[in-house]
């Protein structure tokens, strides 16, 4: 269908005041209501979209993609090239110590997962309960770890506090390792990462990051914050390519089994007299990086970090930061929102926000903001159900599903509606997103919804 002419200068200008130019900013999206316009991409938080830049690097490659470090032709010789150089870059992105490791993974589930399948025996892991499930979950995986969930801090110095009291009361003494986010995925509050490390230091533990929200948005440098290790998601970084790193500390990588075994990872197979084979592993990144390696996805990681570097993280931050009072200034003004908090109205976050409306359920307010504003958010758990049913006061066996709310249009839901933006989100979408919420307060939703196999849709007309 064609655009009418003014969503297409809505479009023509959109992406004039993005700092950096990602794909999908100039798609049309059909409105319930009649007519079209630009889709507002203000779901960064699951997924940031990718990077012009990132896209236009994998496309000039893609020609030339070759296997990785298991050929002699041209091609996978420069495959192989791309891949290493990605992880220097992507090293030097976040500031790795001389003998840190740069390990490639699926994503910043999968960097925890093989974390925690390294820990040394007997490790004791210490967790916020307001931990995303990517960093709450895998630690209990193995029998001989014991998992402390520690409260929903209310201020940064109690986080510090509560994690002291926890560290030094551990009995009996030997590994352990804290795990924190750097921005709460529901909040976008800035968590105290540099006093939390040394916190765990000093009680003999060590402290991984989980950077998935904080990378797109602030520069993160292991040496500058102490930790040991820092995870995090391509897809969150503008490279939605499969890709995910953990980088850090390499001894408990090098001591451990491997996590995947297979080609990549043995350096020597040998059979034994008895029939049996014998091993070496890596003791490289590689040791944990068995199978073809997702060169693209390292690839793109590596080009969003130069972009990112490039635009400069001061310019980045400083306009998130206008982003971010306008929305809240919005918010504030209906007094029927809420938004949701851990450390109070003053606390520095990034671009996420999550909110309920009163006599709304969540669903049919995101629903509605899709069919008749094109703004995509998200409503739900938000993958972090604890925290979530912490600031709604929730019961903890209260009925409520992640993305699937039992309620319909109108009843409440144990549900909550998250905006979240970036780089490469126009003014006009942030204006337009407060305006939808001050009308939807006000004058209610314009169109029919249902409940749909768990999800709130638009009734036909």
């Amino acid at each position: 269908m064609p655009a009418s002419s003014s969503a297409a200068a809505v479009a023509a200008n959109s992406s004039v005041c993005a700092p950096l130019p990602v794909l999908g900013r100039d798609v049309l999206v059909p409105l319930v209501t009649g007519g079209e316009v630009d889709y507002a991409a203000l779901d960064y938080a699951a997924s940031a979209p990718a990077l012009q830049r990132v896209w236009d690097d994998v496309a000039a490659y893609a020609p030339y993609y070759g296997s990785v470090h298991r050929g002699a032709g041209y091609l996978s010789q420069l495959s192989t090239d791309l891949f290493e150089n990605s992880r220097r870059t992507i090293s030097d992105f976040l500031g790795c110590r001389a003998d840190d490791q740069v390990v490639f993974t699926r994503s910043t589930t999968d960097s925890l997962n093989l974390l925690a399948a390294v820990l040394p025996e007997n490790t004791r892991v210490f967790v916020f309960e307001t931990e995303h499930h990517a960093s709450l979950l895998p630690w209990e995986q193995r029998a001989d770890t014991e998992v402390t969930y520690l409260n929903a801090p209310r201020t940064p110095q109690q986080a510090v506090d509560t994690l002291e009291k926890a560290l030094a009361g551990r009995e009996p003494y030997g590994p352990a390792l804290v795990c924190v986010t750097g921005a709460s995925n529901v909040t976008g509050e800035l968590w105290p990462v540099r006093e939390l490390a040394a916190a765990a230091h000093a009680h003999g533990a060590r402290i991984v990051l989980d950077a998935a929200q904080l990378a797109p948005h602030h520069p993160v440098d292991i040496a500058e914050l102490d930790v040991d290790w820092v995870a995090f998601s391509g897809h969150k970084l503008y490279a939605p390519f499969g890709s995910g790193v953990l980088a850090g500390r390499a001894d408990w990588l090098q001591h451990a089994d491997p996590y995947l075994a297979g080609g990549g990872a043995s350096r020597k197979v040998s059979r034994r007299t008895d029939g049996g084979v014998d091993v070496e592993w890596h003791t490289t990144a590689a040791r944990h990086e068995a199978g073809s390696p997702n060169v693209i996805g390292a690839y793109a990681i590596a080009s969003a970090c130069k972009a990112l570097t490039e635009a400069g993280f001061d310019t980045l931050v400083a306009r998130e930061e206008e982003l971010i009072a306008r929305v809240r200034e919005g918010l504030a003004e209906v007094p029927e929102v809420r938004v949701l908090s851990l450390f109070g109205d003053d606390a520095p976050r990034v671009g996420v926000l999550s909110f309920v409306v009163e006599g709304w359920n969540s669903s049919h307010f995101a629903a509605a903001l899709s069919a008749e504003y094109g703004i995509g958010v998200r409503d739900g758990l938000f993958c972090a159900h604890p925290l979530v049913r912490t600031l709604l006061d929730s019961e903890p066996d209260e009925p409520g599903e992640c993305g699937a709310p039992e309620a319909a249009p109108g009843e409440r839901s144990l549900n909550a509606i998250r905006v979240s933006f970036g780089a490469g989100t126009p003014d006009e979408h942030v204006d337009r997103f407060v305006r939808a919420v001050k009308e939807l307060v006000a004058d209610g939703a314009r169109w029919n919804y249902r409940t749909e196999d768990g999800r709130c849709v638009p009734a036909s007309a």
